[in-house]
């Protein structure tokens, strides 16, 4: 069996409800909470098609030599270890979710999809409600940021999914500001659902994709990974969104060509996570600080908890402004 880190298995499954009431006050946009990037990506099907989320070029290399292809596009696909629950039981409370129906297959289903697809979108939403019903106070941001191959009646048919598997539970779409743990405890809503398309602007329980902006470095530079986020949080607007630092470094073609056959956590994430996760440690939440952090691999340290205990920053009786 796998060892993983302290902070890992269900040690966070409630730190939510049991943070102090100071906390619990607060704007949730001024905690700092753990997300995962890719978050569904436990688990890539390498016996169907290529995703068309894929350049042409990849899809041409898969179709030439099939499976062998596709098993060296896993280890550059996947970019989590941990399931829905293993995840949710480590901390995590952001997922970032791509979304795809299969080209030629009847019916409106829609799957996870990064470069490969995934499970089915239902299977993983079953998931974490599951997991939300049995632990009442804890809260999730579902962020679904990429559409591939859906048109009008998919749209139609995965937003009456969210409804019909959360229910009560999602938050209706409102002032940002409001949005603390105590508001969302009264109300028994533990879903926000941001739904970056048009689709979704009509709904009252689906929040644009503009309040929840996630600005994304496409390096694969550690430092300069780093002043990006410096940066983007300096920038970071004061009102009307949360915020997403991704701590995360992406792959170029000649990164995936030199390490072809270690994939993307061997190659690029494992050597420099050191100097991504001494930039997290030294963050602090708040009105001038991070909000939500995600990464890849999220078991590979203590990333959920390391996030989590910086909200203890915000428990001195007058918060300090974070050091620039």
């Amino acid at each position: 069996m796998k060892t993983r880190p302290a902070g890992i298995g269900n040690v966070n499954a409630d730190w939510m409800g049991s943070l102090p009431s100071k906390l619990s006050a607060m704007p949730l946009k001024h905690l700092a909470v753990p997300g995962s990037h890719d978050s569904f990506t436990f688990w890539v099907d390498v016996h169907a098609p290529v995703a068309p989320d894929q350049k042409a070029y990849v899809k041409y290399l898969a179709t030439m030599f099939s499976v062998l292809a596709k098993k060296v596009m896993v280890k550059w696909s996947m970019t989590q270890n941990l399931t829905f629950k293993e995840q949710l039981d480590a901390g995590i409370r952001y997922f970032d979710l791509r979304v795809s129906s299969k080209p030629g297959e009847p019916g409106n289903e829609i799957y996870f999809i990064h470069g490969l697809f995934g499970h089915k979108v239902r299977d993983g939403l079953i998931e974490i409600n599951s997991f939300l019903g049995r632990h009442r106070k804890e809260v999730v941001f579902l962020d679904f940021n990429h559409y591939y191959a859906m048109d009008v009646e998919h749209h139609v048919y995965l937003i009456r999914m969210l409804q019909e598997v959360f229910g009560s539970k999602l938050c209706t779409n409102r002032v940002v500001e409001s949005i603390t743990l105590d508001y969302l405890w009264e109300k028994k809503h533990q879903v926000i659902v941001f739904y970056h398309h048009p689709s979704g602007q009509r709904n009252p329980v689906m929040w644009p994709g503009t309040k929840i902006p996630a600005p994304w470095a496409n390096t694969t530079h550690p430092n300069k990974l780093i002043q990006f986020l410096e940066t983007t949080l300096r920038e970071r607007a004061k009102h009307g969104s949360f915020h997403v630092s991704q701590a995360i470094l992406t792959p170029r073609v000649n990164t995936v060509a030199k390490g072809l056959v270690w994939g993307l956590r061997n190659y690029l994430v494992e050597r420099n996570l050191p100097t991504i996760m001494s930039w997290v440690e030294a963050q602090r939440p708040g009105v001038d600080g991070v909000n939500i952090i995600t990464s890849d691999f999220v078991d590979l340290t203590d990333f959920a908890n390391i996030v989590i205990k910086l909200n203890n920053h915000l428990l001195l009786s007058e918060q300090e402004p974070k050091p620039r």
